[in-house]
């Protein structure tokens, strides 16, 4: 492989240019041949994540072109270091996670707490607690208020009395801003 030393002006070049392509990798700059797909099927799972890549795409100009939506990824972005769309892109493909469902101090009380941690990439949106039995039969559900805000812990007060000696089933769906949802379910007996 050879090494050449590159004029200032040719460093700066990225991408494609004629048949030749261009990469960065590090502080080193690799030259290829454009790559000949030409005699290539793509099998379903590439094209399930070429379409996936389409609509993150897609959100991510919807980002763009909301004011409101773009100041809060520029200001992300800012802080991360990373350029604007990208973080859009990223913030589609990456799920929110449920990382821990707290059932100590929920006891079936009226205004007992199940206390939920969280995170996203970016922001997580929106957390819906469900309560049901083991049969399946819903007791209670509603969103969860996160406190103190942006800290990543989410309290949901109960408010239906549920008898002792139940066994009921906790249900958590955690979603973000691109409509990403992440679950977690739990059991307790009362």
């Amino acid at each position: 492989m050879a090494k050449v030393k590159l004029n200032p002006v040719l460093e700066q070049i990225r991408g494609q240019v004629g048949d030749l392509v261009f990469k960065h990798y590090g502080d080193e700059m690799v030259v290829g041949r454009k790559p000949d797909r030409s005699g290539i099927q793509p099998t379903e799972a590439q094209l399930e994540h070429q379409e996936r890549f389409r609509q993150a795409v897609l959100y991510g100009r919807l980002v763009m072109a909301d004011p409101q939506k773009k100041a809060g990824y520029e200001q992300a972005a800012r802080a991360k270091g990373k350029p604007l769309f990208s973080l859009t892109i990223a913030d589609f493909f990456n799920a929110p996670v449920v990382d821990e469902v707290d059932l100590s101090a929920y006891a079936g009380a009226v205004g007992d707490p199940i206390v939920v941690r969280a995170h996203d990439d970016f922001q997580v949106t929106r957390l819906r607690v469900s309560i049901s039995n083991t049969n399946g039969e819903a007791i209670e559900s509603g969103d969860a208020e996160e406190t103190p805000a942006r800290s990543g812990r989410w309290v949901y007060a109960a408010t239906t009395i549920v008898p002792a000696g139940t066994n009921v089933r906790i249900a958590v769906t955690v979603s973000d801003q691109p409509g990403g949802t992440g679950e977690a379910t739990a059991e307790k007996s009362l």
